[in-house]
């Protein structure tokens, strides 16, 4: 029995297991001391989080670099095995590695971080997560109006930041530009009504779109871009029914919904006050002429009219 034990402890390749575990466990101990002792020190969240990840990468590449060393007698000899192996590996397994190389792109090369608003694979709504292979998303819309959450959890791949366009709804300039139509009745007056417009968009949005202009100036020192009208701005056009008023006006990413029902809400109650001078118009069908009707009574034969 002693002798069994003897050779089971001095088995070299219990000994290889012992020390991967070993090593494993102080690799990691000391990432996470890391993570604990230095990465809570960084005010800003999003650099917490790319620190965090990061350093768990580095984990799983020491971890397997430690696999290597220890095994590195036994794979002399599976050298042209793993390469053959491995090319039939890395094609089935492409979409992995694509989604590996998007999760680099992502991490470094601005594409969005957690907490934005993103269309990504035709699917809208805010990061959560930012995984080595997929993103997670908290979709906004489908059978829900307005930019609201519906509750359900998307995993999307990485790859597809190579595949297909990345909207960011808050990025680099974390605002929108929306728009609301108005349609008012003609013969109503019309310089009351845009003042009413214009004073709602101010009142409402007035303040976001101070900020805007902030974020816009430090968007022309990255970009080449022209400047932006970021104040309330109301506009019309008439047609057969009736005069529309456009007012566009600079809005949170994820306020746009609340922000009209504000607009809206002042925009009733002013156009109330005025007494009938700005009347709101609706679809109305007239009655140019009312059409001829022909009504032929024959009495049938073999009855008396009495």
């Amino acid at each position: 029995m002693e002798e069994q034990i003897r050779k089971f402890l001095f088995d070299p390749t219990v000994g290889k297991i012992a020390a991967i575990f070993i090593g494993a466990a102080i690799i990691w101990v000391i990432i996470k001391a890391i993570q604990r002792n230095l990465f809570t020190k960084i005010k800003d969240n999003d650099n917490r989080y790319r620190a965090k990840k990061f350093s768990n990468f580095i984990g799983y590449v020491l971890t397997i670099l430690l696999l290597t060393i220890v095994f590195s007698d036994k794979l002399g000899g599976l050298t042209v095995a793993l390469g053959v192996a491995g090319a039939g590996i890395a094609f089935a397994m492409q979409e992995v590695i694509v989604s590996f190389a998007g999760w680099i792109a992502i991490m470094f090369g601005g594409f969005y971080k957690t907490g934005d608003r993103v269309q990504l694979g035709g699917i809208k709504g805010d990061v959560m997560d930012i995984g080595v292979i997929r993103t997670t998303i908290m979709e906004t819309g489908q059978w829900v109006d307005g930019d609201l959450y519906n509750g359900r959890i998307v995993f999307v791949a990485n790859s597809f930041v190579f595949k297909e366009p990345v909207f960011n709804y808050s990025g680099d300039f974390p605002f929108l530009w929306d728009e609301i139509k108005i349609p008012v009745q003609y013969g109503s007056n019309y310089d009351l009504a845009r003042q009413i417009f214009e004073q709602a968009g101010k009142n409402i949005a007035g303040e976001l779109s101070q900020k805007s202009v902030e974020k816009w100036k430090s968007l022309q020192d990255k970009y080449r871009l022209e400047d932006a009208q970021t104040e309330p701005m109301v506009s019309l056009v008439a047609n057969d029914n009736w005069v529309e008023f456009t007012l566009r006006y600079i809005v949170n990413y994820k306020k746009r919904r609340v922000t009209k029902t504000q607009l809206f809400t002042q925009i009733l109650k002013k156009v109330d006050e005025t007494n009938g001078q700005v009347k709101f118009a609706s679809a109305t069908f007239q009655l140019v002429e009312p059409p001829e009707f022909r009504v032929k009574i024959e009495a049938d034969k073999g009855r008396k009219l009495n």
